[in-house]
């Protein structure tokens, strides 16, 4: 989706303070609107007294009730790569890159180069906007002119990072933007996670999905990659601790190193390998340390940490 949900303890909508946006009327088929200039925004009504009742209806007219399992929004998108009519751009991806088509034909739409929509309700065509011309139905709660946007779920908290240039979704009061990093990250890790340039700029390394427009959770870890939290997930489930990109503990392993010393203590060597001595490469540290061999693992002098390799004998 353009939208990422990043890791994050909740999800709440955003609201927009008013004097923060700016304002126009939109006026179409006898409704009236307030549409922000803003890249993202919500139908809002221009008169909240008496009167507004029937404005209200018009715009609200057929919400949530159509749209694609990407998206709940009353207008369809003409791909302007092929000239076909889509539900939302993942539709179109999804289409255009399927196993039964000509490797040669597959290509992902460039969203920011929509230009006609067509209203789910009167199913007229028209340029890229909030409103429908026809019938004055709102054709998407949150709309982004930016990214050609449009859905009727805002429960999302979607909002348009224009550091990114793409919209995201769990609000914008939760997320900050690493200009180094090159993407949002939770509030919560704004003076904690390590800056890796380009971090999200890449595929997850355990599924291959690029990770910058995923529309599946991506948390960050400790060594400042990043990775799909269920790819994580996985890798835990079958007793993977360590980072596939650089082999960095992914967690607090001070537990298993002290298994990992009761386990070597009750293991002691044949007496031809008691004396052998090795060089070892800590993962964690990134020092090196000359130890005694052991069958079971080597330990860090440095940091303690038993994710170590062997580098000479």
């Amino acid at each position: 989706m353009g939208e990422v949900a990043m890791e994050i303890n909740h999800f709440e909508a955003q609201q927009f303070v008013l004097e923060d946006i700016q304002y126009t009327t939109c006026k179409s088929n006898g409704t009236e609107a307030v549409c922000s200039k803003r890249s993202n925004q919500e139908c809002i009504l221009a008169d909240g007294s008496t009167g507004s009742a029937q404005t209200a209806e018009v715009l609200e007219k057929g919400i949530l009730q159509y749209g694609c399992l990407h998206y709940r929004r009353r207008c369809r998108i003409r791909a302007p790569c092929c000239n076909e009519i889509f539900d939302c751009r993942h539709c179109h991806n999804e289409a255009k890159n399927n196993i039964k088509i000509d490797h040669k034909h597959r290509h992902d739409i460039p969203r920011h180069q929509v230009r006609q929509v067509i209203c789910s309700l009167c199913g007229t065509e028209q340029e890229v906007q909030q409103v429908c011309i026809n019938c004055g139905v709102c054709m998407g709660r949150f709309f982004c002119e930016t990214c050609k946007l449009f859905d009727d779920d805002t429960s999302k908290a979607q909002y348009h990072c224009h550091g990114c240039g793409i919209c995201r979704i769990g609000g914008r009061e939760n997320f900050f933007h690493c200009y180094k990093c090159g993407c949002c990250y939770s509030i919560l890790l704004k003076n904690s996670h390590p800056c890796v340039e380009g971090a999200m700029h890449h595929d997850c390394p355990v599924c291959f999905e690029y990770l910058f427009d995923s529309r599946n959770d991506v948390t960050v870890l400790p060594c400042g990659h990043t990775i799909h939290k269920n790819c994580l997930k996985e890798m835990q489930d079958h007793l993977q601790y360590a980072c596939p990109l650089c082999s960095k503990s992914v967690c607090d392993m001070s537990k298993v190193w002290e298994k990992f010393d009761m386990e070597i203590a009750a293991t002691p060597m044949p007496e031809s390998y008691q004396n052998k001595m090795v060089w070892i490469l800590c993962n964690d540290c990134g020092k090196t340390s000359n130890v005694q061999f052991h069958v079971v693992a080597q330990k860090c002098l440095s940091c303690k940490s038993y994710n170590t390799r062997q580098t000479r004998g």
